[in-house]
Formats: structure tokens, sequence, C-alpha cells
């Protein structure tokens, strides 16, 4: 197995235990430019979601009331579902990339 496709595959797979920090290091400490790509990406896919929760709570703020929140809330969970399904599969991908 190549290097630079488990570092690429390691910055989708942070999402679990280091957030953004790892592809924010791998995309400076790295000169390859598939694995600054995937890590640009990853990096996105993980900020995505803080950012949403940002919004969210702006607007619970905004909304007080029982609906709105337990709205908001599944929402929120549905975003970080997603995103974190969307991250194992291409941390998969790229590994088995050829």
């Amino acid at each position: 197995m190549e290097a630079r496709k488990l570092i690429a595959s390691f910055c989708y797979f942070s999402i679990f235990f280091a957030g953004f920090l790892v592809p924010v290091v791998v995309y400076f400490v790295t000169n390859d430019g598939w694995v600054r790509e995937h890590a640009k990406k990853a990096l996105l896919s993980h900020i995505l979601p803080f950012f949403s929760l940002l919004f969210f709570l702006i607007i619970w703020i905004a909304t007080i009331s029982v609906t709105s929140t337990i709205f908001l809330g599944v929402l929120s969970l549905i975003l970080y579902f997603v995103v974190t399904i969307w991250n194992v599969i291409k941390g998969i991908q790229v590994l088995l990339e050829r």
C-alpha cells in the first residue's frame, strides 16, 4: 500500500478522533498535489457540520420554540451522520484506488 493513499484516507478517517486538525496539518506539510486535494476535501467535510451547527444555534436563539429546537436538533444529527458516512466512504475509496 502506498503511503500517499494512507495519508489521504487518514484525512477522511480523522473525523472520528481529530476533527479538522489532521487535514490542515497534512495540507500544509505535504507537497503531493493529490494528497493535498484529498486533505482539502476532508477539511471542508469536517468543517461543514461545525458551521451548520452555528447556523442552527443562531436560528434556535432567534426562534424560541420547542418545535424548532427539536427540528434543528434532528436536522443537525442527520447532517453529522451523513458527513460521517461520506468521510468513511471516501476514505475507503481512496484506499482502494489504483
